[in-house]
């Protein structure tokens, strides 16, 4: 089943299951490792930014991405 099977399924569950979706969505999210495009990604737009808060929440992210939370 492809993700856009998925997706289409998931949008025909009731508000109480789509729930459920996005909380496991969300719970995988926060423990998987990225992946390295992932990552550099991050990196790139942590070399980029200006803002020193949005650095930081980068920086985070990127070692949480790393390790895997």
């Amino acid at each position: 089943m492809s993700a856009t099977q998925v997706i289409e399924e998931i949008k025909h569950l009731s508000p109480a299951a789509q729930a459920e979706v996005i909380q496991f969505a969300l719970q995988l999210a926060r423990t998987r490792p990225l992946t390295a495009t992932e990552l550099n990604t991050l990196a790139q737009r942590m070399a980029d930014t200006e803002d020193p808060a949005e650095a930081e929440r980068l920086k985070t992210s990127i070692a949480g991405g790393f390790y895997g939370n």
